[in-house]
């Protein structure tokens, strides 16, 4: 068998690459069965490349997306690399209200959605003058799909820029309550599958049980892109289903996946020794791992479970070894290439010394080329020296194993997805009888962390908490909303008037227990 040699430095290189070596090899197959060779793959993200090209779509325009996952979701993502054009993932959670800030700030050239959406986005997008409005099923419908299939598979300009070019704009929400976006550029995208394919011992032999969605950067490139830079194949699932992941675990090799995921299959009856004797990968991250669930895993099936750290803007960074001690509650240690620090939040001077705690700080191929739109923001992410500062608490052992202690800027990472506080805040004090809240993440054993407001109500209110919950409905993606609320006379404050978020914490830590 022919050993895989992927480009660093461009994605779609890896496409010519394995269609030469294997073009009948299946690179996805669907939970139904339905296959798509990597000549197929060719095939159709050209012919999508060639219907964007026949819209005005060029290299550097951005493509928004917010449709169902799909296989032909991942051709229209491979089109736009082919291109050239910028990807821009939107989860399909999110409201009316969020995505005209998004389509605002991006200015696509195009917008591809839902076919049953089209007509209630046709108002914002002619709001923002976006040229053009496609649709995407996962059916085989839509208009973006049945113009492709009157495109040739390469009716189109083929990318030969720079590596430093702009590939995909991912937006992860910001402590001011608006979200920003984060730029990734061609090379970082592609630097952090090779790295992955060499440290997770990745060949072409792999097949990984895709059940993340394709929207966040851990199911689009960490999953697809290592898949694609080593020449595997994926079984393809619509979304996570403990039933469907166990029923096809004995025609996969690795699953990737957030906590959650191995929390819902450690019940499951049909996950045993037997079950997963064939597998050889459990990836694990988007949240932190409880030692538990790493300890309960690894007794029930014999796989310690991988877990690795990553970020919108770094994509991962740091990973537990394939082969050597997997440390339970470390994220190991970092990427060959990608340098790792911590230093003092106060005066941001590098912490040397094994174990202290202190910001996170990365530098490598991997890291973002800075957030759209944002220069000053970008600028005060950065050192001096390069290093991006990630908002992450943390320390490095004198093994060299990163362990994540807390987060900055009050960051919840809940089922996998990121929620900053004060922009569920802003919706929570804006309604009536609200007079302040505080927005907390607390321990949850099926999310990592559970979305949990504490509320102040004005003078004389009375305040429900169901009522509460179901005025932010439709205001915020779901994940973002309050699992619970909780109401207090006061909020906890330091002597200068900040609220004492922690205290808040440790009052309420055992509330999902």
């Amino acid at each position: 068998m022919q050993r895989y040699s992927p480009s660093v430095s461009d994605p779609v290189a890896w496409i010519d690459h394995a269609v030469r070596l294997h073009p009948d090899r299946p690179f996805i197959t669907t939970a139904a069965g339905v296959v798509y060779s990597y000549r197929d793959m060719r095939d159709l993200s050209g012919r999508f490349a060639s219907a964007l090209a026949l819209r005005g779509v060029g290299a550097g325009d951005r493509v928004a997306v917010q449709v169902d996952k799909s296989a032909d979701a991942l051709m229209l993502y491979l089109g736009c690399l082919r291109l050239g054009a910028v990807f821009l993932p939107l989860n399909t959670a999110y409201t009316q209200v969020e995505l005209a800030y998004f389509f605002g700030d991006a200015q696509p050239r195009m917008v591809v959605v839902r076919p049953q959406d089209r007509a209630s986005l046709r108002d914002i997008v002619q709001q923002w003058q976006i040229p053009h409005l496609e649709t995407l099923g996962t059916d085989g419908d839509g208009s973006l799909l049945a113009l492709a299939g009157t495109c040739e598979s390469d009716a189109y300009r083929r990318f030969s820029g720079e590596p430093s070019a702009l590939a995909a704009l991912i937006y992860t929400s910001g402590t001011t309550g608006r979200s920003k976006g984060a730029m990734l550029t061609r090379a970082n995208l592609a630097s952090n599958a090779v790295a992955l394919v060499q440290a997770w011992s990745f060949t072409e032999s792999d097949v990984l049980l895709h059940a993340l969605p394709v929207f966040h950067a851990h199911g689009l490139f960490i999953a697809v892109n290592t898949i694609l830079a080593c020449g595997g194949g994926m079984l393809l699932l619509p979304r996570f289903d403990a039933n469907e992941v166990v029923r096809l675990l004995p025609g996969a090799t690795t699953l990737m996946g957030i906590p959650t995921f191995y929390t819902r299959l450690l019940e499951h009856p049909g996950l045993t020794t037997a079950t997963t004797t064939h597998m050889r990968l459990f990836v694990s991250g988007s949240a932190p791992l409880l030692a538990e669930t790493q300890r309960a895993f690894e007794a029930l099936t014999g796989h310690a479970i991988l877990e690795r750290y990553a970020m919108t803007e770094t994509l991962v960074n740091t990973s537990n070894p394939y082969v050597g001690e997997r440390l339970p509650g470390a994220v190991g240690m970092a990427l060959p290439g990608i340098a790792v620090r911590v230093s003092s939040p106060d005066t941001g001077a590098v912490l040397d010394a094994p174990d202290s705690v202190g910001m996170i700080e990365v530098r490598g191929p991997n890291v973002f080329a800075g957030y759209w739109n944002m220069p000053e923001k970008t600028n005060a992410e950065f050192r001096d020296d390069g290093y991006f500062i990630t908002g992450d608490l943390g320390k490095i052992d004198a093994r060299g194993y990163v362990h994540i202690v807390g987060r900055g800027k009050d960051l919840i990472i809940t089922g996998g997805y990121n929620v900053y506080p004060k922009e569920v805040e802003g919706e929570l004090d804006a309604l009536a009888g609200v007079l302040e809240s505080a927005v907390i993440g607390l321990p949850h054993k099926d999310f990592g962390e559970a979305v949990t407001a504490v509320v102040v109500a004005e003078k004389d209110v009375v305040l429900d908490e169901a009522v509460l919950l179901d005025a932010m409905n439709g205001r915020l993606a779901r994940f973002k909303l309050p699992k619970r609320v909780l109401f207090v006379t006061e909020l906890p404050r330091n002597t200068m008037g900040k609220v004492q978020k922690n205290v808040l914490r440790q009052t309420y830590a055992s509330l999902y227990d």
